[in-house]
């Protein structure tokens, strides 16, 4: 596999690896509750997983669900595609961490009151060290899923 084939893997990798700090956060705040550096790094810089899991807990009640549910398989996914030097599995993986980075951004808008008029509406993002995390996730996951688009469309001018 040459380099932009690996370049699908940023994007499960990027969703693993944020949807696991973001766990580990949450986890240590449960054992040193009175750590203001943790409250900071649950609420300010993982906030957006939080969000999520309040939308998912209607759902799916399992703790952790985010992770191993979601993250773990997506990234064991796009593993299995490198192991294996196949297309299809890292393609796939690329896809799905796409549509998980999407979600997230859709679990962060909080529901509003319905407007009767017609109005641009600003999209509340998250602000500083949340606006990182989230950017780099969504960022790489496009990345990701924008190579997996160009590799098959090379891949079916090449049969043409």
């Amino acid at each position: 596999m040459t380099r932009i084939h690996r370049l699908q893997f940023l994007g499960p990798l990027a969703l693993f690896a944020a949807t696991l700090c973001a766990e580990i956060a949450a986890r240590a705040l449960e054992y040193a509750p009175g750590s203001e550096w943790l409250w900071f790094v649950n609420l300010r810089m993982f906030g957006i997983f939080q969000r999520s899991y309040m939308a998912l807990s209607d759902v799916v009640a399992i703790q952790g669900f985010q992770l191993f549910g979601i993250a773990l398989p997506i990234f064991a996914l796009a593993c299995v595609g490198l192991v294996v030097k196949s297309r299809f599995p890292l393609a796939l993986a690329s896809h799905l961490s796409f549509a998980c980075a999407a979600l997230l951004v859709l679990f962060w808008q909080t529901p509003g009151p319905p407007t009767a008029q017609a109005s641009l509406v600003g999209i509340a993002v998250p602000s500083g060290a949340g606006l990182y995390v989230l950017a780099t996730i969504l960022g790489s996951c496009l990345l990701s899923f924008a190579v997996s688009h160009l590799l098959y469309i090379r891949a079916a001018r090449a049969e043409m």
